[in-house]
């Protein structure tokens, strides 16, 4: 027997009016940031302008996918379309890995030949961004916590937030001392920056995709609360997966016990289930003890 919510809401549709806020001043920056960056001949602010331009790309697609998630469940698609969050979650990480990589490709190719930067004007960009930057990051912070979606908008403007910073420091070196040698050695340390949590977001939304137990789900607890439970003799089949961020399923084969109500024991595991262990559809097939034996899965 199954329990199904009428249509959960996504933790990414909960915030995504503050999405748009963000996605409007990110857009807005990018414009007068790629002009800046042709006009200064800077790397590390061009570097920005790419990071701004898969913010507001990545941005984009986030709130994209928070309106097609909501839309309500079909025959075509009886789950609904949360998985469209996930995805634009990994599609962001895949993007922002790649513009990591370039970004470390094209400061190489300076360190070769670094060409003269006009570091006052390089500087003044970059303190605009900076400011929008940390803006957006408080806007999105909280936001982050819940959804993977979020979370993949929130390391787009986390990413161009250190950019801004590393433009700024190269920025001031080069004013003061005029060693250019800065830029792409600024642009580098960005691109190694940016990896290590564009990777986590990219292993956690995989893992989504794969169905995955998710991270904020003790199985073996949950497992055992179902087996403690007054009426219940086994639980096998067990599994939990992710339908999006902070939208849990599960399902399980429960065994029980002679002279117990099916009807009263499957309100005490929903209630449990959802109570407790953070999901929100439960499936649960109750059985009399020996039914498990004709079964294929255990």
């Amino acid at each position: 027997m199954e329990n199904t919510p009428t249509q959960t809401v996504s933790a990414g549709s909960r915030h995504k009016k503050n999405l748009l806020i963000v996605l409007c001043l990110s857009g807005t920056y990018l414009i007068a940031e790629v002009i800046g960056g042709i006009v200064t001949n800077s790397l590390a602010l061009l570097a920005d302008a790419a990071h701004m331009l898969t913010d507001v790309v990545g941005l984009l697609l986030a709130f994209i996918a928070i309106k097609i998630g909501e839309r309500k469940a079909d025959p075509s698609r009886t789950y609904g379309y949360y998985r469209t969050e996930i995805l634009a979650a990994v599609i962001n990480a895949v993007v922002l890995l790649a513009i990591s990589v370039y970004v470390l490709f094209e400061a190489y190719q300076r360190f070769q030949n670094p060409p003269e930067v006009q570091s006052k004007s390089m500087l003044i960009v970059a303190g605009i961004g900076l400011i929008v930057n940390v803006v957006g990051m408080m806007i999105l912070r909280k936001d982050s916590e819940g959804s993977l979606n979020m979370k993949g908008a929130y390391f787009e403007v986390l990413s161009d937030m250190l950019t801004s910073v590393g433009v700024m420091i190269a920025g001031v070196i080069m004013l003061t001392t005029g060693w250019y040698y800065a830029d792409p050695l600024i642009s580098a340390a960005i691109g190694l920056l940016i990896f290590p949590r564009t990777w986590r977001l990219l292993k956690e939304a995989i893992n989504v995709l794969l169905e995955g137990t998710p991270k904020d789900v003790d199985i073996h607890a949950l497992r055992q609360s179902l087996e403690k439970t007054p009426g219940v003799k086994d639980v096998h089949d067990l599994h939990v997966w992710s339908l999006t961020s902070s939208v849990n399923a599960m399902s399980a084969h429960v065994v029980k016990e002679a002279g117990y109500s099916q009807n009263q024991l499957l309100t005490t595991l929903t209630n449990t289930t959802i109570t407790d262990f953070k999901i929100s559809h439960t499936t649960f097939q109750i059985e009399e003890e020996g039914y498990e034996e004709n079964e294929v899965h255990l």
